[in-house]
């Protein structure tokens, strides 16, 4: 498949949105980075639509047609019916000025090629008279059954689409010409390099910004030719409401891909027979394309658009055979490996499923179910880490091993000084016997709030700070701090209490041994006055000693 969508790996912010929107799951995530998974996408442009960092972007071709224009070869645009709502009040003769003055040979609508198609349609229903049959102007739906319901490819109409049939139309008149398709559509640039009858596919937003560029205004040059039914093929049942309809046949029209899964199924498990169904990946088919959808997000208005330039007769246009419009749809194979059950169940218990009441299914890691996230890890398109609540338990549980073993109490309060945690060892020192006995409770209740006050209000945090808790009888070195983003205020308190005790038993023996010392050197002075004269210079060396050994005791 040609890559036409491509990703911006510094702006991907692993958020799994992409996956979560993805209907065929075609994305994989590695590196921290959402890369598309070709030989699966279908197309759709819905990672496109809703990535909100702008991670995906559309592979531009703008370039590439200037070349044609450059070329000297006579490009002609065939300009997508649902123009009328991206270019509200614009008609066709507006966009023609507008276009000719970029370089473009002649616009015409694709709608012209859509009457092609729909006569095929009725051809194929009045004489080939098939069970069912499944239009195949969306290539993103064509992709979705060649890829994932390759037995339901005899029901897919093998008949070009209104771009191809427009293309072949206009060559048909204009041999040297070259086309080029315009529209909302992203997989319509795949269909091109794909089957090539068409040269070159822009979007309208590649269309705005080169206007944009050469300054060019579009002007409100509309046109009211009645000739012009199949201008409401974009809408929802477009298709349908061009066709002459045959009575044996009911049809439908079905938009948005997982519909149309479900559609497939049910065709494919025999539940519908001798039908005619429009199907569109895009809701509101494609007038709810990509492009417009994330630039111009207006459904009913845009149909609304749509259906007043609508006329209620068919263009007038040439008839081609049955191989000119026939288009060979083939079944494209996955490279996907569906694991053992085994293989499945060891991965969910590496996610921390070890259980069934374990597999939430809250697809915040885009996956539908916890099973598909297994699926989808061995098959290499995901990682376990993608998990949240597996990330969020396991940070939890890591949280809290560290908290309930660490030897110093911690104490966690919101800005309204209530307890929102507490932990064993600070359970311990406030003679506490459970945690739910102060949570949610005001600290006012354990300790003297005015330190955390402080700090609430100044913002300046407590460093070790030793106090005395009287109610408890325990000495603790206290830290308080305030985390402003999380608005909470954290107390650890470190146990001092028998350093305390200690020191105090030291300090009270310290002036015990002095008490002693002081008598025994009042004493030896007494004895050294008597006999004085004796001991002479021995006197003054003993009191120096003796003092020496009372500093020394009172340093201790």
């Amino acid at each position: 498949m040609t890559e036409v969508l491509r990703l911006k790996k510094s702006n991907c912010k692993n958020c799994y949105k992409c996956i979560r929107h993805c209907p065929v799951k075609s994305i994989k995530i590695s590196g921290n980075q959402a890369h598309i998974i070709g030989n699966e996408c279908i197309l759709c442009g819905q990672c496109f639509v809703v990535c909100p960092q702008n991670a995906k972007e559309i592979v531009a071709e703008t370039e590439k047609v200037k070349v044609m224009i450059q070329s000297g070869a006579p490009v002609y645009v065939s300009l997508a019916p649902s123009f009328a709502a991206n270019y509200s009040g614009i008609g066709i003769n507006g966009m023609r000025k507008a276009l000719k003055k970029l370089g473009f040979a002649d616009v015409e609508e694709t709608a012209i090629g859509a009457k092609i198609v729909k006569q095929e349609y009725e051809r194929i229903l009045s004489e080939d008279k098939p069970d069912i049959l499944i239009s195949s102007c969306c290539h993103s739906l064509n992709l979705l059954i060649q890829k994932y319901f390759p037995k339901e490819l005899p029901y897919l109409a093998d008949v070009l689409s209104p771009m191809q049939a427009h293309s072949l139309d206009i060559k048909s008149r204009v041999p040297e010409a070259k086309t080029v398709f315009i529209g909302p559509c992203v997989a319509k640039k795949d269909e091109v390099a794909y089957y090539g009858n068409v040269d070159a596919a822009l979007t309208f937003e590649e269309l705005s910004e080169w206007l944009s560029e050469e300054n060019i205004t579009l002007e409100a040059d509309m046109d009211e030719t009645e000739k012009s039914r199949t201008r409401i093929f974009p809408t929802t049942g477009g298709v349908l409401a061009s066709m002459d309809k045959i009575d044996e046949y009911t049809y439908m029209a079905i938009d948005g891909v997982e519909n149309c899964i479900a559609a497939l199924r049910d065709i494919e498990n025999g539940n519908l027979h001798k039908c005619f169904i429009e199907m569109s990946s895009c809701p509101g088919s494609c007038v709810g394309g990509p492009v417009m959808e994330k630039y111009h997000r207006s459904p009913v208005r845009d149909f609304v658009s749509v259906k007043k330039y609508t006329g209620k007769d068919d263009f007038e246009t040439a008839t081609y055979s049955q191989a000119q419009l026939s288009k060979n749809m083939t079944f494209i194979e996955r490279d996907l490996k569906m694991p053992t059950e085994t293989e499945i169940a060891a991965t969910l218990r590496k996610m921390g499923k070890n259980k069934k009441s374990d597999e939430l299914n809250c697809g915040s890691c885009g996956y539908n179910t916890c099973r598909e996230k297994a699926i989808a890890i061995l098959q290499g398109k995901a990682d376990v880490s993608m998990c949240l609540p597996f990330l969020k338990d396991k940070a939890e549980n890591f949280s809290d091993t560290i908290i309930n073993n660490t030897p110093n109490g911690i104490l966690v309060l919101n800005e309204d000084l209530e307890v929102q945690q507490i932990n064993k060892a600070a359970l311990k020192i406030m003679n506490l016997s459970s945690a739910s006995d102060v949570l949610g409770e005001q600290v006012v209740r354990i300790l003297d709030p005015m330190d955390f006050m402080d700090v609430r209000k100044t913002g300046m945090s407590i460093h070790d700070k030793k106090i005395y808790l009287a109610e408890y009888n325990r000495y603790v070195e206290e830290t308080i701090t305030l985390d402003r983003e999380y608005h909470i205020l954290i107390c650890i308190m470190r146990d001092v209490t028998n350093e305390e005790n200690e020191r105090l038993k030291k300090e009270a023996l310290g002036k015990q041994t002095i008490e002693i010392t002081d008598n025994v050197v009042n004493k030896q002075m007494r004895i050294v006055q008597e006999i004085a004269s004796l001991l002479g210079e021995t006197t003054a060396e003993t009191k120096i000693a003796l003092t020496k050994l009372k500093e020394s005791i009172t340093d201790e």
